[in-house]
This record gives C-alpha cells, structure tokens and sequence, in this order.
C-alpha cells in the first residue's frame, strides 16, 4: 500500500469492553482528518488527534483488525504495528485482556485465563458492531486478528482451534479440553512468536482454515520455533496457508515497539534484544509485511 492510499492522520480513541460483568479497556486506532498532535499514551508518546471523528471521507468502508497483547503485557506496547495499520487504512482495536496485562496478571496459568481470552475478542467485535462511530464505516466480513505470544493463543482459539488446558492449569490436575471459544467473524491471522503448547493434541487446530502470517525470533527461548511453530505446521488441515519466517538473531519480545531509553536495561527483559539486533529497522520492515498481508488476506 503505498503513500497515495494512506490516511492523513491517525485518531485515537478509548472503549469500554464488557466481559460477563468485567469492565476492561481497549485502544483504538483509526484513520482521520482530524490533524494530529504528540500525545502520552500511558508513558509513551504517539502523533495522535485524541477522540477524533473517524475519516468517513473515502469513498469505501475501513476494514478492522484486532491485536491481542502477550500474557502479562499491555496493547499499547504494540502502538507502532498499530500505528502504521491505521495510516494503512485499518481500524485497529487492541483490548486489554483483564487478569493477563501488565497491571494485574492474577489470572496468568489458569484455565479461566485459556477460556476468558478468546471471548474478549469476541466482546470487542460487539462493541465495533454496536459503535454508533464505527459500524457504519466499517467493512462487512470477516475480521483479521493479530496476536503476540498468548494472544497467538487467543488468535488459533477465536479462529476455531481447540486448546486443551494443561493439568496445572485446571482446578482436577488434569488436563482439560476447552470448548466454545471459536468466533465465526475471525478471519486470517498474524501470530507472532505465538504460544501454542496448548493445541497438542491431535485434532485441534485442523479446523482452522484461515490464511496465516507466522513469525518467530530463531533466538525466543520462550516459545522457540522448533516447538511452537511445528504444532500450527503440523496441526493446521492445509499447511500451504501458512506463510512461516524464522527471523535471524531475533529474541520473544524483538516483535514489541521499541522502548524509550529510559526504559531500556538488562533488568527489563521486554526492552531487550539479542546483540547485535536491530529492533527498529526489523519493525519497519515486519510492519510492512503485515500491512501486504492483511490488505491481500485478510479483508
């Protein structure tokens, strides 16, 4: 998509998600012609116009991706992927997953974390269908999801993947299989250095049908390749609908936006890449590939 077909400028906005009585939040990123300006988002700064009207000016409906944050992460350490979709033309929704964000991870290796996260997608497609903002420039069909380390979990489990959850996850100590958390809306997927160990057994990911853009850094020592890729590989019905990149020299958290140096340490394993790697250049790169790839794909 080339400069021509970009949006002005970039608005940003805050909803309200429900989840069977859980209130949680979700950004959302979008193209406008209302001018923009530097703006805090949490601690970060993004040239954003606040609470902006959405372009209604082109001449067709904006198609909407959502992004699901890591476990104990945060939807806005993806704000330049989110960033460059919306100057692309995308709606971008990004929730915050209550229980499994960087504020309060309470939930974190437990089956109502496997079973809850699907269904916040789920909630944020409502709340775009329901938008008096949104529904009406938005594009009918069905809806990309994008999704890092757990939310590539959350991604395989909206697009009809069935997770087993592991024995010390589940209340029994046994391992227990999780139905019910598919979407019909859900289209293609972007997983990067997705967590897939829940989708072992056999059977459950043959029901994706849905073209996939799959990365992973050859140096996670998190969720490595040689696992978690190989479970999507060999689990998928139609392994030609995967697109699978290894990336050289890059680590689990090489896929988040770069952090301001002030954040930037040892200590802070998000921050850190393995020597020698350049998260910046690599991003505006990956961001590109998944900007071709949604706009070929996944609308």
């Amino acid at each position: 998509m080339n400069g021509r077909n970009e949006a002005p400028f970039v608005g940003c906005c805050m909803a309200e998600l429900l989840d069977r009585g859980v209130k949680f939040p979700m950004i959302v990123l979008y193209p406008t012609t209302t001018p923009a300006e530097t703006a805090m988002i949490g601690p970060y700064p993004l040239n954003v116009a606040l609470d902006a009207a959405p372009d209604v000016s082109a001449d067709r409906r904006r198609p909407l991706v959502l992004l699901s944050h890591g476990s104990g992460g945060s939807p806005i350490l993806y704000r330049t992927l989110a960033f460059r979709l919306a100057r692309g033309g995308f709606v971008v929704g990004m929730p915050e997953h209550p229980g499994n964000n960087q504020r309060d991870n309470t939930l974190h290796g437990t089956i109502e974390n496997l079973i809850a996260r699907p269904r916040h997608i789920s909630a944020a497609l409502n709340w775009f269908s329901e938008s008096e903002w949104f529904r009406s420039t938005l594009r009918s069909g069905r809806v990309p999801i994008i999704g890092h380390s757990m939310g590539g979990y959350t991604a395989l489990a909206v697009a009809g993947g069935i997770p087993t959850a592991l024995p010390h996850e589940a209340p029994s100590g046994f391992a227990h299989i999780i139905t019910g958390t598919r979407d019909s809306r859900v289209g293609s997927l972007v997983l990067l250095a997705p967590a897939t160990i829940w989708y072992r057994s056999e059977g459950a990911l043959s029901e994706i049908e849905a073209p996939i853009l799959m990365l992973f850094g050859n140096r996670d020592d998190l969720t490595p390749p040689g696992i978690h890729a190989k479970i999507v590989l060999n689990g998928v019905r139609n392994r030609e609908k995967v697109r699978c990149h290894i990336v050289e020299n890059a680590g689990h958290f090489s896929f988040l936006s770069p952090f301001p140096p002030y954040m930037s340490n040892n200590t802070f394993l998000p921050s850190q890449d393995p020597p020698g790697f350049d998260r910046r250049s690599f991003l505006d790169k990956l961001h590109v590939e998944i900007l071709n790839f949604l706009t070929q794909k996944g609308t």
